[in-house]
């Protein structure tokens, strides 16, 4: 008994020396975690500085994203027998040049994806990969500052697709107006003097029209962490019909050096395209649909996979 009763002494006392420990060491971390909060804090404001300073800054990310499966008789689904697959990339990148008087802002996105369906009981159907994202974006803005924050701007902007109807449609703004950088990583563009070029072969739907650009880009990396934002919206001065908008978004985080993962999304709202998508490409093509027929549905996308840092 007395044996048993020294034991459990011993084990309580043990237990509770430890408990102490726990606690004497969560101690000890407090105030460590501030101190490396305050050194991360004195490193961001030293690489704003660094950002902020004349020069060239030229940097790209990316998410790859991809699976592929095979099914033998696997008769709970409609295809027992089947093979499929997708794969998709995005990149973003961008050259930007900074100078006492003026600046100089390049970007490009690109966005694609494919898929793959092979029922190997039906010889007719597709087993090719079949495009199912496509967006191409590049862009350039040369501003001459006024100010610290604000600048008299001209923008180039192109937008289309690559794997299929190339430049068909496709999309360039010309305009000039003002840019306004309230902080390093946000810029602002409005310019109420913009032309919409539209290229395509359907002239009764996709029309060229002067209108007001509208451009807000945010692009950000802290730690491991990548992110970029960017909203370009187009309002036609001579027909609602024929406005425009894009936002896009890509998110990446490091895991491992160069290697992580990564998250892109975008909307999209453009009247002309669903216009063109129910009179020549859907499955039941209605040749006479109109802008006022037509229920203008949102346009999405994402991908979610490996994220490579360049």
């Amino acid at each position: 008994m007395k044996k048993l009763l020294l034991t459990s002494v011993m084990l309580l006392s043990f237990a509770f020396s430890n408990a102490q420990t726990a606690e004497e060491i969560k101690a000890e971390m407090a105030p460590k975690k501030d101190s490396i909060a305050a050194i991360q804090g004195r490193v961001d404001a030293l690489q704003a500085k660094l950002d902020a300073l004349p020069g060239w800054k030229i940097g790209a990310f990316g998410t790859i994203g991809g699976n592929i499966s095979e099914f033998n008789n696997w008769f709970a689904q409609g295809i027992p027998n089947n093979s499929s697959g997708n794969i998709g990339f995005t990149v973003n990148a961008y050259a930007n040049l900074q100078q006492e008087k003026f600046f100089w802002r390049n970007a490009a996105n690109v966005n694609l994806a494919w898929v793959k369906l092979d029922d190997e009981d039906d010889p007719t159907d597709d087993d090719g990969f079949r495009e199912a994202t496509d967006v191409f974006n590049i862009s350039s803005l040369y501003g001459r500052k006024l100010s610290e924050k604000f600048a008299i701007s001209g923008l180039v902007e192109y937008r289309t697709t690559l794997l299929s109807n190339v430049n068909n449609p496709g999309y360039l703004d010309v305009g000039v107006g003002a840019t306004w950088t309230p902080i390093s990583d946000l810029v602002v563009v409005i310019h109420p003097l913009n032309y919409n070029f539209v290229f395509s072969d359907e002239d009764t739907i996709f029309e060229s029209s002067a209108g007001a650009k509208i451009v807000a880009d945010y692009t950000k990396k802290i730690g491991a962490i990548s992110f970029k934002s960017n909203l370009s919206m187009f309002q036609s001065y001579e027909d609602g019909d024929l406005s425009n908008w894009t936002w896009t978004n890509s998110f990446a985080y490091t895991l491992w050096k160069v290697i992580g993962v990564g998250f892109d999304f975008g909307l999209r709202n453009n009247k002309q395209e669903t216009l063109n998508f129910v009179r020549n490409l859907a499955p039941t093509p209605d040749p006479d649909a109109t802008f006022d027929s037509i229920d203008n549905e949102l346009q999405t996308f994402w991908t979610l996979g490996l994220s490579y840092s360049f």
